[in-house]
């Protein structure tokens, strides 16, 4: 991958894939308009992490929501990329392919945008890898059983959770969704495989079945449907779940409202952007939370070069090379609970290390919501520490 430049490029370019490989940047010119205008008011020595402190701001004002999301989005595209190639290579087999997953990864922003908070994590690049990283195991996981499912199998595989989840996700009517969940039930209900292991390939009822479910459909909701429009509704219910599953990125040009007048990336921020003397002390203390990252992380470093070689090699193999317990025990020749007892006893001595550096350096009082904030940046510093994404 060609690394991004100047700052323009970096909150205005999109990967773009050729097959499989990273192919190159592609530059939405309205954000490159936005980040030209912002530019031209501020200091040329301002870096990239004052850039996403302020669009972070904006994410809170419903006039710049979407355009900061959408900095944002092409700001992380680089995170995204790295991430999903590295997890992808950790599985042993995969119909995805990293374009695959790299979709997965980066229809995620807004949990990581939701998630983040600067004043706990070390950047937002860190915090996205690891949410990234989850989002792209997790759904890997539910589409192995969605692309491997009829539309029959899945119907009868997904919970009524999940069904409604997703006919809400499509922007569904409250009583469409109600109608669509009730023909569900009885399909659930009246069609039952004759072989038990044999759901997932799951081929369409028969015409008597669908007599029975719509029979059934109509006494309970005392309505006359035929069944050829309630077989239509549940290929939408089955549709709706495999796009729930799989989300796909918005598009930015999204229209602000009925009328057609523009669009929502049109939204500049010029009209709402504080004034210069505001940025400047953003992005000082940007800056302060930068140095104090770098003393945390040598706080939490040495820690660990203090720790037990065993001890040592067991986060190496549990962070680095994502193995689980049962496999560092018996690459190790120890007990599951020993690998357990050690990780445990591992972040606690991590704990104990950056609670002291916050009362001694900070002058912080070490509250419990203190303690389960830093519970959380420790995980993420391991994950982080023990992962060094390719620049």
């Amino acid at each position: 991958m060609q690394p991004r430049q100047s700052i323009i490029e970096v909150f205005t370019t999109f990967v773009q894939f050729d097959g499989d490989r990273f192919g190159y940047w592609a530059t939405d010119s309205r954000l490159r308009r936005s980040i030209q205008s912002c530019l031209q008011k501020t200091p040329k020595e301002i870096n990239e992490h004052f850039w996403v402190l302020y669009w972070y701001k904006f994410l809170q004002f419903p006039e710049t929501e979407f355009l900061a999301k959408q900095h944002l989005t092409a700001y992380l595209q680089e995170a995204c990329y790295w991430t999903s190639q590295k997890t992808v290579a950790n599985f042993v087999s995969t119909q995805y392919k990293l374009s695959d997953c790299f979709q997965i990864a980066i229809a995620q922003v807004d949990k990581v945008l939701q998630g983040y908070n600067p004043d706990h994590s070390s950047t937002l690049k860190n915090y996205a890898n690891i949410v990234f990283a989850s989002s792209i195991r997790e759904t890997l996981r539910q589409l192995r059983e969605v692309d491997i499912c009829t539309d029959w199998g899945l119907l009868r595989k997904t919970s009524q959770k999940r069904v409604f989840e997703s006919l809400q996700n499509a922007g569904l009517s409250v009583e469409t969704i109600n109608a669509y969940i009730l023909v569900w039930q009885c399909f659930k209900t009246l069609y039952v495989p004759t072989k038990a292991g044999n759901s997932r390939q799951l081929s369409r009822p028969d015409d008597q079945i669908w007599q029975a479910i719509a029979t059934e459909y109509n006494s309970q909701s005392n309505q006359k449907i035929n069944a050829q429009t309630l077989e239509k509704w549940l290929l939408n219910v089955a549709k709706a779940v495999r796009k729930y599953l799989y989300p796909t990125p918005e598009s930015l040009n999204i229209s602000k409202g009925g009328d057609g007048s523009g669009e929502l990336v049109d939204n500049l921020p010029g009209t709402y952007r504080e004034s210069l003397i505001h940025e400047i002390v953003a992005q000082e203390e940007a800056q302060t939370r930068i140095s104090q990252q770098v003393a945390i992380n040598q706080v939490l470093a040495d820690a660990i070069a203090r720790m037990e070689p065993q001890v040592q090699q067991i986060l190496q193999l549990y962070y680095s090379q994502q193995l689980n317990q049962d496999a560092i025990a018996k690459q190790l020749e120890i007990k599951q609970y020993t690998v357990s007892r050690r990780l445990t006893k591992t972040k606690e001595i991590l704990l104990r290390s950056l609670a002291n550096w916050s009362q001694d350096i900070l002058h912080i009082s070490v509250t419990t919501d203190l303690l389960t904030s830093m519970t959380a940046v420790i995980e993420e510093w391991l994950h982080n520490y023990y992962n060094v994404f390719p620049e």
